[in-house]
């Protein structure tokens, strides 16, 4: 087994990024490793900041994951990426969902959402992978396995893919949504090169 890997995975509430950390924590478990999760709600159901850090390897001591010390960065939405891009390793990479959400504070004037996030992104000089997973969920019928899009993202990103992860979908959704969320998670594979 390699060293601890840490891995980041941020957005909004309501997208799916609990559910997503906790498929990839069920995978690495199955494939062996030890495996420790930690998830931070916030104003999850306002559509507040979430975050959920999933760190594995031979024997990991703590769920959390400290600044500048994430493998990669697995952002829902954009914005979230450049809120939390402190905690990617300078050796670390991004992969951003190009979505935008807006906040309490854009919504009512109080502030505005900026235009160039991905470009921001970018000036941290690590690879930047930028998907439209939610485009994606929705020409597969569904907006709501985005998350499955982006965790398919992250397990090809983490070369992580001989893990039976349709086996693992299929086992922790919905049986009616099974056949959808394996497809989804194809198509987050594919998605990266």
């Amino acid at each position: 087994m390699a060293d601890t890997k840490s891995i980041l995975l941020v957005g909004v509430g309501g997208q799916g990024t609990i559910l997503a950390s906790k498929l990839l924590t069920i995978g690495l478990m199955e494939k062996g490793y030890d495996v420790k999760m930690s998830e931070i709600h916030g104003m999850a159901q306002r559509g507040g900041s979430v975050s959920s850090q999933v760190r594995y390897g031979a024997e990991v001591q703590s769920p959390v994951i400290e600044l500048g010390d994430a493998d990669i960065l697995v952002s829902f939405e954009k914005m979230e990426a450049l809120r939390w891009l402190e905690y990617l390793k300078p050796s670390g990479s991004v992969v951003v969902n190009d979505a935008q959400i807006d906040s309490t504070p854009i919504l009512t004037g109080e502030a505005s959402y900026p235009q160039d996030v991905i470009e921001e992104i970018e000036k941290a000089g690590v690879p930047v992978t930028v998907l439209d997973a939610t485009a994606a969920a929705l020409a597969l019928g569904n907006p709501k396995v985005m998350n499955v899009i982006l965790l398919g993202a992250t397990v090809k990103s983490m070369a992580l893919t001989d893990i039976d992860w349709e086996a693992i979908v299929r086992e922790n959704v919905p049986a009616k949504l099974a056949d959808l969320n394996v497809e989804a998670l194809r198509t987050g594979m594919g998605l990266v090169q």
